[in-house]
């Protein structure tokens, strides 16, 4: 049975990541994506109404389903990026809304690590601030393949094409410097509704001049699946399935997720980092036997030979197999409140494997205000990003970021604690 484009999107989920300012309307924005998609259950729509009409608001306050998570967030009284699906006809969404402000770099960097497409919000009286060019730079270290600028608060500006107009041309000139791929500007009224899901009340006459998508359109139609690299075969294995059962005392498989590359029955394989080479003699899930898995599918891998394959190894395309490698240079963002000096020990988790680690050399941070590199910092303090080379213990299976996010990403652990410290994306790797 043949599958449409249109029922496969509606089986996707798009991840969202939405970054702004402090009085941008983010918190407008979502509650007025998920009021007019319908999202919001009839009682908290009561307590809505009812918490606006006892402000004075004069208005329903769509802003009120996110501020009180939100403030809690900030004091860091429960946690640290809120997670909201939603689902439409055309598409699964889910969305991480992130602090935006410089002291919160490391939340947004934790919604935005695994983000599809970034939502970034501007007040159109304001234009491109600083917060708009950090956001968008977190999205390009990120490798978000896709970003919408949301050009909000239109009618505080008379809906004015010439000020929409300006403001896209500075944002296009921001994009090009950070080589963001795909960056769509949206003009619209969160407050009112306008170019979120719908025109809009009024949209013929107060923004004619707009005929792109609305914010929900592009969402529900925007590509993601090419987005994942299909060109190089990855599995890093994460268990070894040996039945206890007598009828199937031979059979030996690796579950994991597909990190790339596209896996079918009869592909030559090599394990890393071993070198042991095979075949695929199988590619299956729960349900049984598959043709063909891709990237992002939990699957099951057996091969031909009885090779000695263990959880952390990686499976790969021996024709075109990633860097074994000893050292890293790598952008880090350090999470703890403890600094990142030079020559500390840490343990690198990468994909299923975990190896230990000395931070060599700290090359550089970034200027949060200015986003100009500085070189060799003393240390580096919370919400830092900077470029750091690590020497491994033991070999790694990588890629670099830019090629394949499963593969050339990996997190940062305190041996002593167990936390987790900092997020690494690979620039690139030496044997």
């Amino acid at each position: 049975m043949s599958v449409t484009s249109s029922e496969l999107m509606a089986t996707e989920l798009l991840r969202l990541v939405t970054a702004g300012s402090v009085d941008d309307g983010k918190s407008t924005l979502i509650g007025r994506l998920l009021y007019d998609t319908k999202q919001i259950l009839a009682d908290q729509l009561e307590h809505i109404e009812e918490t606006s009409q006892r402000r004075g608001d004069g208005y329903v306050n769509l802003a009120l389903l996110t501020d009180g998570l939100r403030a809690e967030r900030e004091q860091g009284i429960t946690i640290d990026v809120a997670y909201r699906s939603f689902v439409t006809a055309r598409r699964r969404f889910q969305l991480a809304d992130a602090p935006g402000h410089v002291q919160y770099t490391r939340n947004m960097v934790t919604g935005a690590s695994t983000a599809d497409l970034a939502i970034i919000l501007l007040d159109a009286r304001k234009g491109v601030v600083e917060q708009t060019r950090r956001h968008s730079y977190i999205a390009a270290i990120l490798g978000i393949p896709h970003v919408v600028v949301a050009v909000n608060k239109m009618d505080l500006v008379d809906f004015s094409e010439e000020r929409y107009r300006a403001i896209e041309q500075e944002l296009r000139e921001t994009s090009e410097r950070l080589e963001l791929r795909d960056v769509r500007v949206i003009p619209m009224s969160a407050l009112r509704g306008d170019n979120v899901v719908e025109r809009g009340e009024g949209m013929p006459q107060s923004m004619a001049w707009y005929d792109g998508p609305t914010l929900l359109e592009h969402l529900e139609t925007v590509e993601i699946a090419g987005d994942r690299d299909l060109a190089h075969r990855r599995f890093p294995v994460q268990w070894v399935i040996r039945p206890i059962s007598d009828s199937h005392h031979d059979y030996r498989g690796y579950g994991g997720q597909v990190a790339g590359g596209v896996w079918a029955a009869g592909d030559d394989v090599v394990v890393l980092p071993s070198g042991r080479r095979s075949r695929v003699a199988a590619v299956e899930s729960l349900d049984g036997p598959l043709d063909l898995a891709v990237a992002g599918m939990s699957v099951t891998i057996r091969l031909e030979d009885a090779l000695d394959v263990s959880r952390g190894d990686m499976l790969a395309d021996p024709m075109e197999s990633p860097t074994v490698a000893r050292e890293l240079e790598a952008t880090v963002c350090w999470m703890a409140e403890r600094p990142l000096e030079p020559r500390t020990r840490l343990v690198v988790k990468h994909t299923t494997r975990t190896v230990r680690a000395i931070a060599d050399e700290l090359l550089s941070v970034v200027d949060i205000h200015t986003l100009e590199d500085q070189p060799s910092p003393e240390r580096l303090e919370l919400n830092d990003v900077a470029r750091v080379r690590f020497r491994l213990a033991e070999p790694l299976a990588v890629d670099s970021y830019a090629e394949n996010r499963a593969t050339g990403a990996f997190i940062l652990i305190d041996e002593s604690t167990n936390d987790t410290v900092g997020a690494g994306m690979i620039l690139s790797a030496m044997s």
